[in-house]
């Protein structure tokens, strides 16, 4: 859990980061549906830069007001190089995972992954125009 819960701006911020049990509940669906598997069959580190945000911490850093951060249903994340991360998109895409959401996020700088009720498996893009 505390993977999915520090951060460094709230830390700096003096920002209570601590989730509510319903927030949770949703990080350890997240967990066990999405980003253990992922990291079993990815086989390698894939580390979490994002995970829950408090109202405050998402304000903080200029998350959107509806982001499933705040729910508990989203992690930002990366093998720590962009090659990684397309060949993560991939690998995230053939497993066929029952994720919500998986955002490539400025040409694969990191991967927002989501899991949550509707499960659309919603594959795109957001890459800053240059």
């Amino acid at each position: 859990m505390s993977e999915l819960t520090r951060s460094a701006t709230a830390l700096r911020l003096g920002i209570d980061n601590t989730p509510p049990q319903a927030v949770v509940a949703a990080l350890t669906q997240l967990v066990g549906n999405v980003l253990d598997p992922l990291r079993e069959a990815w086989g390698h580190p894939i580390y979490v830069t994002s995970g829950y945000r408090c109202p405050a911490l998402n304000r903080a850093v200029g998350g959107v007001a509806r982001s499933q951060h705040l729910r508990g249903e989203a992690a930002d994340v990366t093998t720590g190089s962009r090659d990684g991360n397309r060949r993560l998109w991939q690998l995230l895409h053939d497993l066929h995972l029952p994720v919500d959401q998986v955002i490539n996020e400025h040409n694969y700088q990191w991967l927002h992954i989501s899991y949550g009720p509707l499960h659309r498996r919603h594959y795109f893009s957001l890459n800053p125009n240059p």
